[in-house]
């Protein structure tokens, strides 16, 4: 009979274990910058509490804590380590897990766990590398096993909602890691082979250095006749470039002719100081160059350029084109008719 009344108390004692888990949830939500001491009590409580509550408790809890910007990390990876029907919506949705959180439960949990941490709407290179890795390793691991116990005929059945979600899990990783590779290349000055320039117009050690030294020296006739020669064009051009006060005419050029990312933006800020001022915890010059297509320079300056040899002709050429063209006349000149009557009677 004791153990009777036991019984009928039990589902009682769950209740008022589901309604102080509860409490402790929303008293912890209720705090907007909850410091390290508030942190480790919540811990110490929330984890036994969560072990003697219900499912329904469970999921309520942890769907309340996956909107929280700040949970202890302990606390988040009990969480991840749950059954993947508690789990999920925390691991999908939650924004307070750090990455090694995230690798942690990937590596231990499974794949159902992997696959609720690919739906998350962002993830971080270092999570990507480790679930590109760990779905990599995953066929060496488990194949030889796999296929000594799958019958003969299960390779003929229809492919399971378990493969189809796997065949997903694979695609998700695939466009991730696209994206990854397309954001690597997306950093230029950092990601791109400035050695390989073949076919294209590029400075030589000496005019590297003589742009630099006369940029650091604030002369800027010298720097625009180091810059002419450079380009193999009129000082008129040159000159062009650096009335550009924003600089961007100038870092288009220098990264046309493959000067190095720090040097030009070095002779950025000396040639105009206004663009050493800080921006963004980076000056103003670096911004520019960071800001520009190689490409786009290339062609940029090659139309310059162009242009500029249509349109330009030096002084000391004229003399020289006018006596060219005035000399094939003076020879080709026939003598007067009366002069060759007089040689006819000779």
């Amino acid at each position: 009979m004791r153990d009777r009344f036991r019984d009928l108390e039990g589902p009682l004692a769950i209740r008022k274990k589901d309604v102080v888990l509860m409490a402790t949830v929303s008293s912890f939500e209720g705090l907007a910058h909850p410091t390290r001491s508030e942190l480790r009590q919540f811990a110490e409580l929330f984890m036994p509490l969560f072990q003697a509550s219900s499912d329904e408790a469970r999921r309520q809890a942890v769907a309340a804590l996956s909107q929280c910007k700040t949970i202890p990390s302990a606390v988040a990876l009990f969480i991840g380590s749950q059954p993947i029907a508690i789990a999920a919506p925390f691991l999908t949705a939650s924004q307070a897990v750090d990455d090694d959180t995230l690798i942690v439960i990937a590596r231990s949990q499974g794949a159902a766990h992997a696959r609720a941490i690919v739906s998350r709407d962002s993830l971080s290179p270092k999570v990507i590398d480790a679930l590109v890795a760990l779905r990599q390793a995953e066929p060496r691991q488990t194949a030889p096993a796999a296929v000594a116990e799958e019958p003969a005929e299960a390779h003929a059945l229809p492919p399971t909602a378990a493969s189809m979600e796997a065949a997903d899990f694979v695609a998700r990783l695939a466009s991730e890691e696209a994206m990854r590779e397309r954001i690597k290349g997306l950093a230029r000055h950092l990601g791109r082979n400035d050695g390989n320039r073949l076919g294209l117009r590029t400075l030589s050690d000496m005019q590297e250095a003589l742009l630099v030294r006369f940029a650091r020296a604030r002369e800027a006739g010298s720097f625009a006749t180091a810059l002419a020669d450079a380009l193999s064009a009129s000082r008129w051009l040159a000159e062009r470039i650096m009335l550009d006060l924003s600089g961007q005419q100038l870092a288009t050029t220098l990264t046309s002719l493959g000067m190095g990312f720090l040097d030009a933006v070095f002779v950025l800020e000396r040639l105009y100081p206004h663009l050493s001022e800080p921006q963004h915890n980076v000056t103003r010059a670096w911004m520019v160059m960071d800001g520009l297509d190689p490409d786009e320079c290339h062609q940029r300056v090659e139309a310059w350029r162009r242009a500029d040899s249509y349109t330009y002709k030096p002084e000391d050429q004229v003399p020289a084109e006018q006596a060219a063209a005035s000399a094939p006349r003076a020879m080709r000149q026939e003598p007067p008719a009366r002069d060759s009557r007089i040689v006819g009677r000779r």
